[in-house]
């Protein structure tokens, strides 16, 4: 029956992937995840080994109560930050179940104290590590997503040299407790773990965030996979494999929309936090068009099709809403409307996404790049809010920049292309747009809510 049981939640997890895939059926997709999660739960609590229950029900009403609060409290654009705290939860479980493991042997039939099996003792050594450099880094890029530190890429001498001689240590190390198991071994290799966790995501800067979002996913799964055969529990080493594979899978993704490999994050340090003090960054003799609130609704009231871009400026001023009433008064006066996401736009993968559907954007209404990108050239007018990076056609003309080869909105090739932006400052990548001093283009200078409020008033 556990077998069974085990082989249910495990689907129920599937189809909640299978959910997750489309906004339109993301909810139906999270209902089968928490139903095979309580499965999972109730499953593993029937065991017959099981005998601390109280112990149990105290750290599941704590968690629960941390979770509920969060949950209720968080907003919507601070989720990337909120996913980087749960993936730093998921390591930091994975070590203290590998601890529990390496202490209590017995109590997991995997051998006795200093003998432990071979097998299980690598699987523990795996989850181990995964599970520390999964705390650490996710740790940093919860710091650098909240703002508590720099989102800059943090960076010293021979930083690469340091961190391979890490990694061969934890190699070294891992080897020692296999033949060993002594504790101060152990507690050596989780030490080395956490601090490679955390030199390996100092270095990358706020461009990158949301592939390390992806990747940090995808290395919590492998360590909750690491510790399911330690447990030799098979939904967790399903859950965990499913977690990890779907996260690699993302990442990939995540890292061709911004044409860069994996390695490529992980060493190059792109992109940080650019201030309004650099704002014209080598903006030369050349000059901006801005605009005001009334041009803005004239242009798009006028219009035939205009196609929407949101990006992370839109999420920090919370403009969704604002922006789905724009959009109505416009369809009400016979404009179609579209909206345009780009595969890294925001600092999460389909953090755009999550804020349109808070605001019930239509789904029909939400194109990816693939899909919408060859409409540009057709529309009226492109209204870019709080997007740069995603739109800038230094990616497709100097060879030389950060951001070479990354695909991009074609913004540009619509009638006229409105910026709301606080400023001429440059995105994440820190590259100048030129796309700001077009002749088709229109800045909108001032907070992206704001702006879109009175755009909306002008309209009516």
């Amino acid at each position: 029956m556990t077998g069974f049981a085990y082989l249910i939640a495990s689907v129920l997890f599937i189809m909640a992937l299978r959910g997750l895939s489309s906004p339109e059926s993301a909810r139906q997709g999270n209902m089968f995840g928490i139903t095979g999660m309580v499965i999972a739960i109730l499953t593993a609590l029937s065991d017959p080994s099981v005998v601390s229950f109280s112990m149990i029900l105290v750290g599941m009403l704590i968690g629960g109560f941390i979770g509920t609060v969060v949950a209720l409290r968080i907003q919507m654009t601070a989720l990337p930050q909120l996913v980087a705290a749960f993936h730093s939860l998921v390591g930091l479980a994975a070590v203290f179940v590998a601890g529990a493991a390496f202490y209590n042997p017995e109590a997991y039939n995997i051998g006795t104290p200093g003998d432990i099996y071979t097998g299980s003792i690598i699987e523990m050594s795996l989850g181990l590590i995964i599970g520390a450099i999964t705390f650490s880094g996710s740790v940093i890029a919860f710091a650098k997503l909240q703002g508590m530190m720099s989102g800059n890429p943090i960076t010293f001498r021979l930083q690469h040299p340091l961190n391979g001689l890490i990694a061969g240590l934890i190699v070294l190390t891992m080897l020692m407790l296999i033949s060993g198991q002594t504790p101060g071994t152990f507690w050596t290799l989780a030490g080395l773990s956490f601090l490679i966790g955390f030199l390996l995501i100092i270095p990358i800067g706020g461009a990158d965030m949301p592939v390390v979002v992806s990747m940090l996913n995808s290395y919590s799964g492998w360590a909750a996979c690491g510790i399911g055969f330690t447990l030799s529990n098979p939904a967790l080493i399903i859950t965990g494999a499913l977690v990890g594979s779907s996260g690699a899978i993302l990442s990939y993704i995540m890292c061709k929309g911004m044409n860069r490999s994996i390695i490529n994050v992980l060493l190059g340090g792109f992109g940080g936090d650019t201030g309004g003090a650099s704002a014209a960054a080598s903006t030369g003799d050349k000059t901006a068009k801005s605009g005001a609130a009334a041009d803005a609704a004239f242009l798009m009231k006028n219009a035939n099709k205009v196609i929407i871009i949101p990006g992370y400026g839109m999420a920090v001023a919370q403009a969704q809403h604002a922006l789905r009433e724009m959009a109505d008064v416009l369809k009400a006066e016979g404009v179609g409307i579209a909206y345009a996401i780009h595969p890294v736009a925001g600092r999460m993968p389909g953090h755009m996404n999550v804020l349109l559907a808070e605001a019930n954007v239509p789904y029909d209404e939400v194109f990816e790049l693939d899909e919408i990108n060859h409409e540009f050239s057709s529309a009226d007018v492109a209204f870019v809010i709080g997007a740069n990076d995603t739109t800038n056609p230094v990616a497709k003309t100097d060879p030389s920049s950060p951001i070479a080869g990354m695909p991009i909105l074609e913004a540009g090739k619509a009638g006229t292309v409105l910026f709301v932006k606080r400023s001429l400052s440059p995105g994440y990548a820190g590259v100048d747009n030129p796309l700001f001093y077009a002749d088709n283009a229109m800045m909108l200078f001032g907070d992206a809510k704001k702006m879109t409020e009175e755009i909306v008033q002008a309209l009516a």
